[in-house]
């Protein structure tokens, strides 16, 4: 006698109901191990680019006290923006956490245009064969900082939209991720292109 004809009719719908069954919740845990996969990937390149922009800011930072001293034998009145420039610096070396990082970007990248406007007063200054040095790695160091910047806002684009889109949004808030910040200009100073030219 055959299997099938010995179940009915009735067992073999409810068999076929619970495999359905079985496939959707097999489903749903793949989508979601996949959906938490793309997640944790997506935050791990937020914060591979931001710290790449770190390292970049660092290069940066570093190079601010060279050009202030090569710059402080030239221009004896100008202390003042150098001690800003200096300032700047200090606090865009301590700064902790993205945000604070990106408002301290914001400050040096106002104390450079002021070392480009002092920098145009001096000839002789700008003559200076490790003025020019400097100057040139200077504006190495931006180029790269903004195409970093542009690829650390694109990843913290997508991960921010996928937080955001339906039914993924429940991953991402049992997950508990946060909205990030993208590394945006606050003035139309800094929107301005930087200028590197001593």
């Amino acid at each position: 006698m055959n299997l099938l004809a010995a179940l009915g009719t009735g067992a073999i719908v409810a068999i076929a109901i619970v495999a359905v069954l079985l496939l959707i919740v097999v489903f749903i845990i793949c989508w979601a191990i996949g959906a938490r996969n793309g997640f944790v990937r997506l935050r791990n390149n937020c914060e591979e680019a931001f710290s790449t922009i770190d390292v970049y800011l660092k290069k940066r930072y570093d190079l601010i006290p060279n050009i202030v001293e090569t710059v402080k034998g030239y221009v004896k009145h100008e202390s003042e923006t150098l001690e800003n420039i200096v300032k700047a610096r200090n606090q865009a070396v301590n700064a902790s956490t993205p945000d604070e990082k990106i408002a301290a970007d914001a400050s040096v990248t106002g104390a450079i245009r002021s070392i480009n406007v002092v920098a145009e007063q001096y000839p002789d200054l700008k003559a200076n064969a490790s003025f020019l040095d400097l100057s040139a790695q200077l504006k190495s160091i931006e180029s790269q900082l903004v195409e970093q910047r542009k690829y650390y806002n694109a990843m913290v684009k997508r991960l921010n939209t996928e937080k955001d889109i339906f039914p993924r949004s429940i991953i991402a808030n049992m997950m508990h991720i946060e909205k990030m910040s993208y590394f945006r200009l606050d003035s139309d100073e800094e929107r301005k292109n930087i200028t590197v030219k001593f």
